[in-house]
């Protein structure tokens, strides 16, 4: 199943919420919205500086972690990038396929 690293800050609404719900209820709201599309949470951190929360998060495919992304991006409560993760096999994958590629000006 593919892997993505969430990265998300809230806005001050997301902030006045979480505030009044706290965190186990924020954990619960991500595991329910993920297990409904077949996807798990690997891990779930809070965080302080840039982003206030980190999560990995496994779905069964990409669009799956875009339904998520929108919904939430549309929600205004947070701000989110998501990041594909690789094995270290599928690079090594990437890395022995024949791709023809002709630079700029070349």
């Amino acid at each position: 199943m593919p892997k993505f690293l969430i990265q998300a800050s809230y806005t001050p609404e997301g902030s006045k919420g979480l505030l009044e719900e706290g965190a186990s209820g924020r954990r619960a709201a991500v595991h329910q919205v993920v297990t409904d599309l077949g996807g798990t949470v690997e891990a779930m951190y809070f965080a302080f500086g840039e982003d206030d929360f980190v999560c990995i998060l496994d779905f069964p495919d990409a669009v799956s972690m875009a339904a998520v992304s929108l919904r939430v991006k549309a929600s205004g409560a947070l701000r989110t990038r998501a990041t594909p993760l690789l094995t270290l096999d599928e690079i090594d994958e990437a890395a022995h396929r024949q791709i023809t590629f002709r630079p700029p000006g070349t």
